[in-house]
């Protein structure tokens, strides 16, 4: 077998073309943008780049037919804040052979090391968790959510047997817009959005700059309780939103504000896989075409909620119930979607546990991201649990 490390546009090509020689015969699999997986590894194109590097490489058998692939990457910014320096590798793919899905691993690991690391989590991005982040173990049946990873049911054996360790499980749930809802959720939605000096608004591109600025106040506060918090930077929510224009749709993004003072937020997305499943990763040529057609013709019948962020002092009020109000409000003008995907939540976030069961929300799929410590004498880590008492803390603060 042979490792080679991605640098020609060929190889590039390859890279992609390892994940289409795995899922071959799997239905429920939708190519990801190729695009948006080159921009991950373009310096100008990923801001994590600033405070930070990556690589990848592509495996070939000794016939030199394509069978792996692996990536490696250090966000200086979170790897330095653990007990000990932590990079990361991701976007693995293996055919069904346990030497080549280690040497894809190692040579991850060996990367790594160099640079100074003495662990390495994954399969994650070397970007924000809300794309390509954790190891798929439950929920094989249907197909993911865009920018949610699918792979094989027997990549899990390979991280075991390998030494990875659970760091955190993600659980992603989904609501029917059809279903019966809680009465008590909407009795205190209602009583919240009818109380005097609450105030919901939906995000405009005309007042960017405006939200952009509440989206970072309500960041800065809400996950200052979390393992390894950094604040949020402006330019790179600035990129995401630039990245994100094409699919976004202004009335599935809230704010709530308590005396015209921003208190939480809310982003969901329509879930853009309804239409990839048909684009086999390229949007260029016919496929832009059939990329409109399809988006004019509202064959997305699914959103994806992909973060949402309440500061402490206004946690415990009802103030998620007030915003799905909102945006439930709004789904009724939109009925070709069905259903939304709340993906994900970590079982290291029970107030966010809660607050899925609260829904009524169903399980739909299951990752893992793994930890593997290089020293083997180092203790298994799992990742801090968020407290329930945020808000005590930041009353007293």
């Amino acid at each position: 077998m042979k490792i080679i490390e991605v640098k020609s546009k060929k190889d590039q090509r390859n890279f992609h073309k390892v994940a289409h020689i795995i899922y071959a015969n799997y239905p429920h699999w939708v190519c990801p943008l190729e695009s948006m997986v080159e921009d991950v590894f373009t310096p100008n194109r990923n801001v994590f780049f600033k405070h930070g590097t990556a690589t990848r490489w592509i495996l070939k058998n000794d016939q030199g037919k394509l069978i792996g692939r692996i990536a490696a990457f250090i966000n200086e910014q979170k790897a330095y804040t653990f007990s000990q320096p932590t990079g990361g590798m991701g976007f693995f793919e293996c055919i069904n052979d346990k030497k080549a899905a280690f040497l894809l691993f190692d040579t991850a690991k060996q990367w790594l090391q160099n640079k100074g690391m003495e662990a390495m989590d994954g399969p994650i991005n070397f970007g924000e968790n809300d794309n390509f982040w954790g190891l798929q173990v439950k929920g094989f049946d249907h197909k993911a959510a865009f920018g949610m990873n699918y792979n094989t049911e027997y990549y899990e054996q390979f991280f075991k047997e390998y030494g990875f360790n659970t760091y955190f499980v993600q659980t992603t749930n989904l609501l029917k817009l059809n279903q019966q809802f809680d009465p008590r959720f909407w009795k205190i939605a209602d009583w919240i959005r009818q109380r005097p000096g609450y105030s919901f608004k939906h995000f405009t591109y005309k007042n960017a700059d405006k939200f952009v600025s509440d989206l970072k106040t309500i960041y800065d506060d809400a996950w200052q309780f979390h393992e390894n918090f950094t604040p949020i930077n402006k330019k790179d929510l600035y990129h995401s939103l630039e990245e994100a224009k094409p699919i976004i749709d202004e009335e599935l993004i809230w704010f709530a504000y308590h005396d015209n003072e921003p208190i939480a937020f809310f982003i969901m997305y329509p879930d853009l896989n309804d239409i990839l499943q048909h684009l086999n990763g390229k949007i260029s040529g016919l496929n832009i075409i059939k990329f409109l057609w399809l988006k004019y013709n509202k064959s997305i019948t699914r959103s994806r909620v992909t973060i949402m962020g309440v500061i402490p002092k206004y946690q415990k009020m009802g103030v998620e119930s007030g915003i799905f109000w909102h945006v439930f409000d709004s789904l009724k003008k939109k009925p070709q979607y069905k259903e939304v995907e709340l993906s994900w939540v970590g079982d290291f976030n029970p107030k966010m546990v809660q607050l899925h069961n609260s829904l009524g929300a169903k399980f739909w799929n299951k990752h893992i991201t793994y930890r593997y410590m290089f020293n083997n004498n180092v203790t298994k880590q799992r990742s801090t649990i968020i407290a329930k008492d945020t808000k005590e803390k930041a009353l007293k603060k």
